[in-house]
C-alpha cells in the first residue's frame, strides 16, 4: 500500500518558527515517530513525503536516523494541503490503486491502525479513520447563540489516514479546482463528488499535535507505550 503524509505545516499554533513536525518529543521529531508507525506497518510498502524543500535536509537526516527500510520519496508541498495532497497524487508511482493519506502531525498512529486502513481500503473506494464523538456538539451562529444541537450518536470526529481509490480521489481533486471548492480533508472532497466514504474505527489517542499541549500530551502517551 502506498502512503502519503502531508508535512508542509508550519509552526505557527506550536509558538515555533520551523516546521512543527521537527520538534522533538522524547528525544525524537514528530515526524520520525510518524514514519515509525509506517515502518512497522506490514501493508505499507511506500512512503511519500509532501513538504517544502527547504525541509528536505533535515527530512533526510532524521530518516537516515531511523534507518527505514521501506522506501521514502520527497514531493514538493503546496500552499494548502489540498494541493499539498494533489501533487502527492501526481508524484505516486504508476501502479498505485489504492492509497493512504495520513497527517505528519498525527504521530501517535499506531501500526496497526494503519493496517487496518490498508486492508480495508481494498473493498471500497474510500475511508477515514474516525471516533465517535464523546462531547455534546452545540451549532452556534454568528452571535453566539445556538441554533440546534445535532444526535451525538451520529457524530464522528475525523482523523487520518483516510484512504481513497487512487483514480478516483484524482478526479475529485480535479473537480475540486475546477469548482473552486476548498476543503480541509480528502473525503470532503470525495463527498462533494457524490462517492460514499466508510468509517474506520480509530483511536483515542491518535492526536493531531497542534499546540505545546498536544506535545506534551503526545510525551504523557508515548511515556505511556515505551517506558522510561
Amino acid at each position: 500500500m502506498h502512503l502519503l503524509i502531508p508535512a508542509a505545516g508550519s509552526g505557527r499554533r506550536m509558538g515555533s518558527n520551523r516546521n512543527k513536525l521537527l520538534l522533538e518529543v522524547r528525544s525524537r521529531s514528530i515526524i520520525g515517530w510518524t514514519l515509525l508507525a509506517a515502518e512497522a506497518a506490514h501493508h505499507i510498502s511506500w512512503i511519500g513525503i509532501i513538504s517544502q524543500p527547504t525541509d528536505w535536509q533535515d527530512l533526510k537526516t532524521i530518516i537516515a536516523d531511523l534507518q527505514l527500510s521501506k522506501p521514502v520519496e520527497f514531493i514538493k508541498g503546496g500552499s494548502t494541503r489540498q494541493e499539498s495532497v494533489y501533487n502527492g497524487l501526481q508524484a505516486l508511482p504508476d501502479t498505485a490503486r489504492q492509497v493512504l493519506i495520513h497527517d505528519g502531525a498525527r504521530c501517535l498512529v499506531t501500526p496497526d491502525l494503519l493496517n487496518r486502513c490498508a486492508l480495508a481500503i481494498r473493498h471500497c473506494s474510500g475511508l477515514i479513520a474516525a471516533i465517535p464523538v464523546k462531547d455534546t456538539i452545540k451549532v452556534v451562529d454568528e452571535n453566539g447563540i445556538i441554533q440546534s444541537t445535532p444526535d451525538r450518536r451520529q457524530l464522528w470526529a475525523a482523523q487520518t489516514p483516510q484512504g481513497f481509490d487512487v483514480k478516483l480521489l484524482k478526479q475529485c481533486h480535479i473537480e475540486g479546482l475546477h469548482q473552486g471548492w476548498e476543503v480541509t480533508d480528502d473525503a470532503a472532497l470525495f463527498e462533494k463528488c457524490g462517492y460514499q466514504v466508510q468509517i474506520v474505527e480509530g483511536e483515542e489517542t491518535n492526536l493531531k499535535v497542534t499546540t505545546p499541549q498536544d506535545l506534551a500530551i503526545a510525551e504523557f502517551i508515548l511515556k505511556s507505550r515505551f517506558g522510561g
